[in-house]
Order: C-alpha cells, then structure tokens, then sequence
C-alpha cells in the first residue's frame, strides 16, 4: 500500500513542477477570437477585421482586445498604463485585414469605424486617397482625445 501512495505521491509531485514551468513571454500577436473576444475599453465585441487592435504587456505577455484605435489609446491614458510605450500595439491594415505594427502604419481619418473615430491604418502610405491627411502612430492620440473630447462636450449638452 505505501508503495502506490508513493508512486501516486511522487506523480502529483512531478505534474504540479510542470505546472510551475515557466512560459515564455512574448508580443507576438496572439489568437483572436472573433466575435467573441471584447474590447477592453467599450466592452463591445471585437468583430470588425479592418479596425482591430491588439496591445500586448511586454513585462507578462497578455494580450488585450480592442475594436478601434481611438479605444486603445484612450484606454492607456484612462487606465494609466506605466508600460504603453513598450507596449507591442497591432492594427488591422483597412485595405487587406492583415495584422501590422501599429507604430509602423500610415493612418487616415474619415473612415467608418465602430467607435466612430474614423482613423484607419494603412501599411503603405501609397495607399491613402490623394488630399487626405495622414497622421503616424505618435499623432493619433492627440487627434483622438479631441474626438472624445467634442463627443464628451456634445453629451452634455
């Protein structure tokens, strides 16, 4: 009898060291669960393959959703996000739907979006309508706070 409780024994021993193991962070893109998965700002679910948004913890490796960039932004500045500037952001491309570097994409305003913010990613600056303004990541924010802004200032009239 104490040698099965010694085999049973040194078996949960082993399975819960395997548990302990250590994962490997990473920023990659990670799995979407469309229509399913929420953004983290709005709560509503991320469904639009042409205006989604995924950020990444540098320091844990979690993935977080969102709907829209103008949701994302705001979300690192209502959150107070100490590590949003090594923060891996990725961002549907509006013409193809494949994932980019957020902070490598060219972007447009005036386009339908869920949250109403308009801005669009493109990978190619090419890619913009001739006479409309292009802004990079670094700007975005700054265009967006006005949005909500006007949006805040239009509610509570």
């Amino acid at each position: 009898m104490n040698a099965v409780k010694t085999f049973f024994f040194t078996i949960l021993l082993v399975m819960g060291f395997n548990g302990c193991e250590k994962k490997e962070i990473t920023t990659e893109l990670q799995e979407v669960h469309w229509d399913r998965d929420m953004c983290e700002r709005c709560k509503m679910v991320t469904s639009d393959r042409h205006h989604a948004v995924q950020v990444i913890d540098p320091t844990t490796g979690r993935a977080y959703m969102f709907d829209d960039i103008g949701c994302a932004l705001l979300w690192f500045d209502e959150e107070k996000v100490s590590w949003k500037e090594q923060a891996k952001v990725w961002i549907t491309d509006v013409d193809t739907g494949t994932w980019i570097d957020a902070r490598d994409a060219f972007y447009d305003v005036g386009n339908v979006t869920p949250m109403a913010y308009g801005f669009a990613a493109h990978a190619k600056k090419e890619s913009i309508k001739k006479g409309k303004d292009i802004f990079n990541y670094d700007t975005l924010f700054s265009q967006v706070k006005k949005i909500e802004e006007k949006n805040n200032h239009r509610r509570a009239h």
